[in-house]
């Protein structure tokens, strides 16, 4: 078993929160263990809870598409979400939730080890971008410990603001000549006394 599926085990067992007590399944991500590039939601929603996957309703098939628009299938990529457990009514995270699942999600970073962490909207985002405003950096990178940081909306934005769609498509093409040139991108200063993952 690899170290992944053992994680994925432990958080099974997870009980850290009450949305542990709700769920029908625990969603921890998917995708290839070397991926090059992870995706990180919000957390999961109700078919995601039901099938224990990642991104499978309407805004997992419309990233799908995106993923199709720069030649990849979701099996060459990581996606995960910053929670592993639908919150009750697809209501956002608590800063509580957050706190509890960070170090799940820090595992798998440190597992799969990409070389380009995408954050898909507000709260995936505020972990490696605290106190930004997603409207004015998204399809914006920095590189920080070797490892590129490119902020994107969510493609749930896309299917509630039609208004959205282009900029999520424009920004999801500019990812592969970011990757190309991960080598060459000058490293950035994560803020003062900033954690990775400081909510």
């Amino acid at each position: 078993m690899s170290a992944l599926s053992e994680l994925y085990e432990e958080i099974a067992l997870c009980h850290q929160c009450k949305l542990a007590e709700y769920r029908t399944r625990v969603v921890p991500g998917e995708g290839a263990e070397n991926a090059e590039i992870m995706f990180i939601g919000e957390a999961p929603g109700w078919h995601e809870d039901q099938q224990g996957r990642p991104f499978v309703g309407p805004a997992g098939l419309y990233l799908d598409q995106l993923l199709a628009s720069i030649n990849l299938k979701r099996e060459q990529v990581y996606i995960a979400n910053v929670i592993k457990c639908r919150p009750l009514g697809n209501r956002d995270p608590l800063p509580t939730e957050i706190r509890n699942c960070r170090k799940w999600l820090e595992r798998q970073i440190e597992l799969i080890h990409p070389k380009m962490i995408v954050t898909l909207g507000r709260y995936s985002m505020a972990m490696f971008f605290p106190g930004k405003s997603i409207s004015k950096i998204h399809g914006t990178a920095q590189k920080r410990d070797n490892t590129m940081y490119y902020a994107m909306y969510h493609p749930a934005a896309a299917l509630h603001q039609q208004s959205l769609r282009q900029a999520i498509e424009a920004d999801m093409l500019k990812i592969p000549s970011l990757l190309a040139q991960a080598e060459t991108i000058k490293e950035e200063q994560p803020p003062q006394q900033l954690t990775m993952f400081e909510v």
